[in-house]
C-alpha cells in the first residue's frame, strides 16, 4: 500500500502516529510523510525563516528513520485555511502525487486551528484528486480513499475505534520524536509538554486499553465512499 500521512506541523506525525508509520514501511508499505506548515512560529528566540528551514531539516530527518518520503506544502503557521484555493490546489497535487491507498491525518476537532483547518484540507483534496476537471501538475488520481484521524493532543474527546500495537516501534518513535530539538523548550515553556514524555505515557495507556504494552490509537472518517470492508491499519 501507498500510505499518506499528513501532519499541520513538523513535529506533528511524530508525535501522534510515527509508531504506526515505521510499523508500515516495517511490513514494506511505502510511506508519504507531509507536513502542511512550515512551523515558522515555534519558537521564542529563532527568527521564522531560519527556524522554517530548521524545521524542514528536522522533518527530513523524521521520515528518513523509516525511509519515508518527505512532502510539504510551506505555508506559514498560523495560517492554514481548508477554504483558500491555492492551499487545496497544493494539497490536491499531495494527494495525486502519493496516489495512497489510506490517508492518516489530524482528527478535525483538535485543539489548534492548524490542525482543524489540516483535517479539513485533506478530506476535501483527497475528493478533489478524484476529478478530471480538476487541474493540477498532476494528473487525476481516481480513488476516493479511506480516512483515519490520528489521536487529538493529549488525547482530549478522542475514544479510538481502532488501535495499532507499537510495542515493537516505540523506541524509533521516540527517536524520531527526538530529531525535532528545535521544538523540544518551545513546547515545554509555551504548552508545559514533554514531547518523549507524551510518547511513553500516552502510547502505555492506549496500549492498556487494547490489551498490549504500547499502542497508537485512531478514529474512522465514517462517510461513503471511504469505508471498506476491509481492515486497513495493521
Amino acid at each position: 500500500m501507498n500510505i499518506l500521512a499528513v501532519g499541520a506541523h513538523p513535529d506533528d506525525l511524530e508525535i501522534y502516529c510515527y509508531g504506526t508509520l515505521a510499523k508500515l514501511a516495517q511490513e514494506g508499505h511505502k510511506i508519504f510523510m507531509c507536513t502542511v506548515a512550515n512551523g515558522n512560529m515555534g519558537h521564542k528566540t529563532i527568527k521564522p525563516k531560519e527556524l522554517a528551514e530548521i524545521r524542514r531539516t528536522e522533518a527530513l530527518r523524521g521520515a528518513e528513520l523509516i525511509g519515508a518520503q518527505h512532502l510539504e506544502l510551506d505555508i506559514g503557521d498560523l495560517k492554514i485555511n481548508a477554504a483558500d484555493e491555492l492551499q487545496q490546489q497544493k494539497m490536491v497535487e499531495i494527494v495525486r502525487i502519493a496516489q495512497p491507498d489510506m490517508i492518516i491525518t489530524h482528527c478535525p476537532d483538535d485543539y489548534a486551528s492548524d490542525h482543524c483547518e489540516t483535517s479539513k484540507l485533506v478530506f476535501y483534496a483527497s475528493f478533489a484528486a478524484s476529478c478530471p476537471n480538476y487541474v493540477t501538475e498532476t494528473k487525476c488520481f481516481d480513488p476516493v480513499v479511506p480516512i483515519y484521524y490520528m489521536e487529538t493532543a493529549g488525547g482530549m474527546g478522542f475514544v479510538p475505534e481502532e488501535y495499532v500495537d507499537i510495542s515493537d516501534y516505540l523506541e524509533k518513535k521516540v527517536e524520531a520524536i527526538l530529531c525535532h530539538k528545535s521544538q523540544a523548550q518551545w513546547l515545554d515553556d509555551h504548552d508545559g509538554f514533554n514531547m518523549e514524555e507524551y510518547a511513553r505515557i500516552s502510547a502505555r495507556y492506549r496500549g492498556i486499553q487494547s490489551g498490549t504494552l504500547y499502542a497508537e490509537g485512531f478514529k474512522k472518517c465514517n462517510v461513503w465512499p471511504r469505508v471498506q470492508a476491509k481492515r486497513n491499519l495493521l
